[in-house]
């Protein structure tokens, strides 16, 4: 029998250690690769070209979901699961748009997991059961009609990544090694951003990126303060 070759993506080291032992055990799948940060993340899955990626939303720096946006963007044929601690409907409906084909709790089962793994593996979706559970009690009550549209819906994708990286506390020239832009270019991001939305600093740029769920990480007043 084939293996499935899977990359695992977390900053917790024990974590990516305990995922490995489950799957070895099963037999039907190969961890090929793992690493902490989204930026690795996308490097590696250009080189391995594996059938699955296990990925956390909260790594550092490119975050799980602009990691699968850019993985899809070089591995099309690439499955991504999400693994994630947090069940929201932010994050849910962020994976599924990011092009993840399963969301699964870090609470699951094993079983729970390898099932998921199977059916991605297959070219199938997956959603924990708590996850589709409770979107399925929200569509009965009447509660997913379609919200106003926000501020934030009129940047384009690697605004919307630059934003959040500026709302972490990241400097102009940090968030420039980490997507491998001209400082230059995110200085330019910052600029329009702020047009775009009507505000004069970073600080006005953080609160409403808090305010989207675009971060769960606000930087501190001190970091918010560095415009460079």
């Amino acid at each position: 029998m084939q293996q499935t070759r899977i990359v695992i993506v977390d900053d917790h080291k024990l974590l990516r250690d305990g995922l490995k032992a489950i799957l070895r055990v099963s037999g039907e799948f190969e961890v090929v690769g793992e690493c902490e940060t989204g930026s690795d993340a996308v490097a590696l899955v250009r080189r391995l070209k594996p059938e699955v990626v296990i990925m956390d939303v909260s790594i550092p720096g490119v975050n799980g979901i602009e990691a699968t946006i850019e993985i899809l963007r070089f591995a099309p044929h690439t499955k991504v699961l999400i693994l994630s601690m947090y069940d929201d409907e932010h994050s849910v409906v962020s994976a599924i748009r990011s092009g993840a084909r399963a969301f699964v709790l870090k609470k699951a089962s094993d079983a729970d997991l390898q099932e998921a793994l199977r059916t991605v593996a297959r070219g199938g979706s997956y959603l924990s059961p708590q996850v589709s559970d409770r979107l399925l009690s929200r569509i009965q009550r009447g509660d997913m009609e379609v919200r106003p549209s926000h501020q934030l819906d009129d940047l384009s994708a690697r605004e919307r990544q630059v934003l959040r990286l500026v709302a972490e506390g990241k400097t102009s020239k940090e968030i420039a090694n980490l997507l491998t832009l001209g400082i230059q270019t995110v200085r330019s991001y910052r600029k329009t951003m702020m047009k775009k939305l009507q505000v004069n600093n970073v600080a006005g740029l953080t609160q409403l990126a808090l305010a989207a769920g675009l971060t769960r990480f606000p930087s501190t007043p001190a970091a918010a303060a560095r415009e460079d």
